[in-house]
């Protein structure tokens, strides 16, 4: 039930909004009473928490299974996180959206662990580059704390305007984008 709670809530919050849906919307779309929703959740911040908490949890538990893998190149580790983004909006993409947009609607603590995570992953990619500059796959000039910005700008605001059914595979989007950043889109 918790979970179905959660998945009503996601698709709720992503068409009406956090603060525009209310605890009856919820338990109106399960068939459930209020007593159902709170025995999972002492409030609507905390099922909040929780979506906010599952999306970055799964984001950093897979990028650190790509960064541990040491059978292949900084590039194709940085190929991998950027498809782990755009890859997670076919089955994420409402999760993606709730976690950006409604971060704002979190208590001060609560930010707050959401923030350390989300920049623990923003620190893995800038290592990620560092390494790849030192090991000579990426240019030695490199600002890489900007590059990885840019890099999460363009993978992460892609929930977007992706389509996972559109013209471009997940794959192929990667694809484009990795191969933008690592060569850029002037002619030599």
């Amino acid at each position: 039930m918790k979970e179905k709670i959660t998945d009503h809530s996601i698709r709720l919050f992503e068409k009406k909004g956090f603060s525009e849906t209310s605890i009856q919307d919820i338990v109106d779309t399960l068939g459930v009473t209020k007593g159902t929703f709170y025995y999972y959740f002492s409030s609507k911040e905390e099922l909040l928490m929780n979506i906010h908490l599952g999306y970055i949890d799964e984001l950093l538990t897979s990028q650190m299974q790509i960064l541990e893998n040491n059978q292949i190149s900084c590039k194709q580790q940085l190929f991998e996180i950027v498809y782990l983004l755009i890859g997670s909006i076919e089955l994420k993409g409402s999760s993606a959206k709730i976690f950006f947009r409604e971060m704002r609607n979190l208590s001060e603590d609560r930010l707050t662990q959401i923030v350390q995570k989300r920049d623990q992953f923003r620190m893995n990619v800038e290592r990620l580059i560092r390494e790849g500059m030192e090991k000579g796959e990426f240019r030695a000039d490199l600002n890489a704390a900007i590059v990885t910005f840019g890099i999460l700008g363009a993978a992460n605001w892609s929930y977007q305007w992706f389509n996972p059914n559109g013209n471009s595979s997940d794959r192929e989007v990667a694809e484009i984008f990795v191969e933008m950043i690592l060569k850029g889109i002037q002619l030599n």
